[in-house]
């Protein structure tokens, strides 16, 4: 039997729904990686509501919507936009909810979960007519290239963090870790474990590589049982359904602001995350657009207003579902599998937080993943500096203010000024010009507003 036709069969209504054989993989393979993708973002469930708190909103209804709104807007994203990709409340956007909007600006948490509410209607408003998707695919393909390649040393920086490997310093900003802490030498144990694994040429070596990690870590004593396995479910009620009863209240400047704020950055992450991971599993388009048209923009837009209905900050597409990608998930049944693991969490939060407790076990997947997103470096025209600067600022940017939005900003500023400097100004289309306008006039109102 040939591995087409196997993989038609293996798994039945699933395969031919989701097409295995035209994408070359099968059940395990996607199973994998949902669970792969599942374990390098499964942080979010106890970092949002560590977050959120600190804006005044409970901690267990924050949780709960957490898990909801990440299984919700996955499972769209799976059956739906039919990729990949899961879907969880951002961080950095979860940051800026919190610390800017509520604490910065007074604005009660409850008008914020409206603004949300608001920022992913018209996300949905953009996606349906196609304006969003034809702003994405007007990023020239060597700015998309160093988009891809930026988030990946972002992710990858991410990893180093968590693991420890790297550290803050005050003169520095960085520096190498405590090499002698148990912490440090897992995560150091797992990226060579997973690199090792990769270099045989393992399927699901990512996952595996968590999974060796996980079991010395308990070995060695370093990561302990839990209390406690299955917890009850979280009361919900006092965020639930709060941003339609404040939708009133969304009208001063301020808040207007702050819509803005919320939709620009989702737009921005969102469009590198999926440009991203779709052209690491090689599968853009011929053209170099996102496949399956608005769908996967739909499924993102439906997901944040659905996460602020919930009571969460927006939900949106993330980079982790690359560790899956790399895993070999390319269909939505992977994003399916991650969708049930979260709803799973709901119930099992004692034992997903003493394994949280220990992010280096999920270092080596967010750095390895890191590596490969980068590989399109390779590709860029560095002999020419209409390119290379923007794609430079691009990739640079984002790993050193811990913002993918603000590295596609500065490229995609830069990029029009450069080619038009070159006397090339005409191959840059309309919506590049606007695009580089409205980011100024967002960098203007960041600084005078937010100063």
């Amino acid at each position: 039997m040939s591995s087409s036709t196997q993989a038609t069969t293996d798994g039945g209504a699933i395969a031919r729904y989701f097409e295995f054989a035209k994408h070359g993989t099968d059940l395990r393979t996607e199973a994998l990686a949902g669970l792969t993708t599942f374990l390098a973002m499964a942080y979010i469930v106890a970092l949002n509501p560590i977050i959120l708190s600190d804006a005044g909103m409970p901690f267990g209804a924050v949780f709960g919507a957490t898990c909801l709104a990440a299984a919700l807007g996955t499972m769209i994203m799976g059956l739906y936009g039919r990729l990949p990709i899961a879907q969880a409340p951002g961080m950095g956007l979860n940051a800026f909810f919190a610390y800017t909007v509520v604490l910065g600006l007074g604005i009660p948490w409850e008008t914020a979960l409206a603004g949300t509410f608001v920022s992913g209607l018209i996300f949905l408003i953009l996606a349906l007519t196609g304006l969003r998707r034809a702003v994405i695919n007007a990023i020239p393909q060597q700015l998309k290239l160093a988009v891809g390649a930026g988030i990946g040393l972002f992710i990858a920086f991410i990893g180093l963090k968590e693991g420890g490997i790297i550290a803050d310093e005050p003169v520095t900003l960085v520096t190498l870790g405590d090499l002698g802490s148990t912490k440090v030498q897992l995560a150091l144990f797992g990226i060579v474990a997973t690199a090792v694994l990769l270099a045989r040429g393992i399927r699901g070596a990512v996952l595996y590589g968590i999974v060796a990690t996980t079991v010395v870590g308990i070995a060695v004593g370093f990561i302990g049982a839990p209390e406690a396995v299955v917890g009850g479910f979280p009361d919900m009620s006092a965020t639930l359904g709060v941003a339609f009863a404040n939708l009133g209240e969304l009208l001063s400047l301020d808040l207007a602001l702050v819509v803005f704020a919320m939709l620009f950055v989702d737009f921005f992450d969102t469009a590198g995350t999926l440009i991203a991971v779709t052209k690491q599993g090689g599968m853009l388009t011929p053209e170099g657009e996102i496949p399956n048209g608005n769908r996967p923009l739909v499924s993102d837009a439906v997901a944040t207003m659905a996460g602020a209905a919930l009571g969460t900050s927006t939900t949106t597409s993330y980079i982790e579902s690359s560790a899956g990608v790399g895993a070999g998930g390319r269909t939505g049944f992977s994003s399916v599998v991650t969708s049930l693991l979260f709803v799973a969490m709901l119930f099992l939060e004692p034992l997903i937080f003493s394994i949280l407790d220990h992010r280096e076990v999920t270092t080596a997947a967010l750095v390895l993943v890191g590596l490969m997103m980068a590989r399109p470096l390779g590709e860029l025209a560095w002999d020419r500096w209409e390119i290379s600067v923007p794609a430079f600022a691009t990739f640079i940017i984002m790993p050193l203010t811990y913002n993918i939005a603000y590295g596609i900003a500065f490229g995609l500023i830069l990029y029009p000024v450069l080619m038009l400097a070159r006397g090339r100004g005409k191959e840059v289309g309309a919506p590049m010009y606007v695009l580089a306008a409205v980011f100024v006039l967002y960098f203007v109102a960041r600084v005078t507003t937010f100063s």
